[in-house]
């Protein structure tokens, strides 16, 4: 049967803090095991203990047990490749071809060596080693674990022992071959070049073990991304259950109040129908019975009794006269119609106060990324002022003799941000309160900085501007006019590289202004800000980044 060590690979038996085979190894309450005394020295390091690898934090520091059943899989694993190693040690010939070393002395019977001796160039087994361990001179002979074919040790010109490595020549020589064709060469004592081989093997097995914990690490970041994004997913479809439950919840509502108002008046119709023939078959009962008292009064042989008592039945009964009564059936004109128009005014207010609510909630988690952008002076207009601190910008009507780099806009007076985007989500605020005309967004590194400067995304620009009327447009290709109901006083950019999408919002109603989707950025973004000419300081008004923590 099959130890767990012989099944389990030595990866999975690695503290990821040494990264080396587990020794007392320890579970922390998030699931991950380390050898005790490594995590013991890493809490040591760090005022609030968290685990290394998912960064779990603990409020305080657990009391961690070893953990058995690791404990005895590692000792098993290392009982294992031990075994295996001295195996093949005493297994292995030169060429790596397993087989057994056989006694160089004894005569006859195969006997197994049990030494190799590098000074005598034979393997002794333990009863002829002896010499080994009691002449003086036999003492300081260098013995080593069996070894077949000794002849590879051996100079193939001088039939000496290897014992040297020439550095110059790359090969292995014995002490005739220096003197003999290596004399100036640079030599180095196998000894020594096996431990600096040694040494080598050390720092290439270090950089495998960080390879392996960097790749254990970057398998915890992915399981983490999948679970934070799992995690999402699943708030996000129950918030979209919520929002169109709430909308379902109102047109069941109204079709609720329709259908009732409907029966009701069904029910009306019953109630007086129901009235009438009340009244009716009381009126028929009072007929059948005068009818059958006539009947009888006819049928009777009696003259006298006939006189006498028709003047009762001559007198008429008190009847209704039923030729202008009637029961009106229910007739629904417009009933829907109205149902519809009472439900489209729910629909409304509702969508109004749920997209209200989510747009405040997409802002937050937007404004969530904000990143810290700075006024790159080197690619500023020669009338742009630009603040000490470098978060303001606007026109001026006097240039300043500046530098005509290639990074520099012009005749556009328009600058970059210092820093560039790369990465998956960024954001940032700029206030446009007391502006006339304005453009703000995001261009590419690699945009055209000279000449006429149309902003559109085929040209690099994903922007969003102000002109003097007072309109708002997405500069896009064709620009697109935007109704805005809400003049913004600051704006906020979002950018969602991966998604391929650039935002503007609202940061005042927390609104949602304008989306570029579709897009693939294929290298950095950088802020743009053109707070366009002053006009006789009407526009003097500079645009201003906001700082991450408004």
């Amino acid at each position: 049967m099959a130890t767990a060590a012989s099944i389990l690979s030595k990866e999975q038996l690695l503290c990821p803090i040494c990264l080396d085979v587990f020794n007392q190894p320890v579970s922390t309450p998030c699931g991950h095991n380390f050898c005790r005394d490594c995590i013991q020295r890493y809490w040591q390091s760090t005022n609030l203990p968290q685990c290394p690898m998912c960064k779990h934090k603990m409020y305080k520091r657990p009391d961690l047990k070893v953990n058995t059943f690791i404990s005895e899989v590692a000792a098993q694993f290392k009982d294992h490749g031990e075994m295996k190693y001295k195996n093949r040690l005493g297994s292995m010939d030169k060429s790596g071809n397993e087989g057994e070393v056989a006694c160089d002395v004894c005569v006859g019977k195969r006997v197994k060596a049990f030494k190799t001796c590098l000074d005598c160039l034979a393997s002794f087994c333990q009863t002829h080693l002896e010499p080994h361990h009691v002449l003086g001179t036999l003492k300081k002979h260098t013995l080593i674990n069996p070894i077949m074919n000794m002849q590879d040790r051996l100079c193939k010109k001088h039939e000496s022992l290897l014992s040297l490595f020439c550095h110059t020549d790359q090969t292995y020589v014995c002490q005739v071959c220096v003197e003999d064709d290596h004399k100036a060469h640079r030599m180095a004592p196998i000894e020594r070049e096996s431990q600096d081989r040694r040494d080598q093997i050390r720092s290439i097995n270090m950089e495998v073990k960080e390879g392996i914990h960097s790749r254990l690490q970057k398998m915890c970041e992915l399981g983490q991304a999948v679970e934070l994004s799992k995690r999402n997913t699943e708030k996000e479809v129950d918030e979209s259950f919520l929002v169109f439950n709430k909308l379902l919840q109102v047109v069941k509502t109204v079709q609720a109040e329709v259908a009732e108002a409907i029966l009701a008046k069904q029910r009306r119709v019953e109630s007086r129908a129901s009235e009438i023939t009340l009244d009716l078959e009381q009126e028929i009962n009072q007929l059948t019975n005068r009818s059958t008292d006539l009947e009888l009064l006819s049928q009777t042989n009696d003259d006298l009794y006939l006189l006498q008592s028709f003047p009762a039945f001559s007198t008429k009964l008190p009847i209704k006269d039923w030729s202008e009564i009637w029961v009106e059936s229910a007739v629904y004109v417009g009933t829907v119609r109205r149902a519809l128009r009472r439900a489209a005014s729910q629909l409304e207010e509702t969508v109004k106060a749920e997209v209200k609510r989510l747009c405040k909630v997409e802002f937050e988690r937007v404004k969530a990324y904000a990143v810290d952008v700075t006024l790159d002076p080197d690619t500023a207009h020669p009338k742009l002022v630009l603040s000490e601190n470098r978060k303001q910008v606007y026109h001026s009507d006097v240039a300043v003799n500046l530098p005509d780099n290639p990074a520099r806009f012009y005749p556009c007076v328009s600058v970059l941000g210092k820093e560039g985007f790369c990465f998956r989500r960024f954001s940032y605020e700029v206030q446009v309160k007391g502006k006339t005309e304005w453009d703000i967004g995001v261009g590419l590194g690699s945009v055209n900085r000279k000449g006429g400067n149309l902003l559109n995304p085929e040209r690099g620009y994903w922007t969003l501007g102000m002109r003097e009327d007072q309109s708002y447009w997405a500069l896009n290709s064709p620009p697109v006019r935007l109704p805005l109901m809400e003049k913004p006083q600051t704006v906020l950019v979002y950018v969602d590289m991966e998604a391929g999408q650039v935002s503007f919002y609202n940061s005042d109603s927390h609104s949602h202004i304008y989306t570029y989707t579709g897009y693939t950025f294929s290298e950095r973004l950088f802020p743009y800000f053109n707070p366009r000419r002053n006009h006789s300081g009407v526009n003097s008004a500079p645009l201003i980044i906001l700082p991450l923590n408004i």
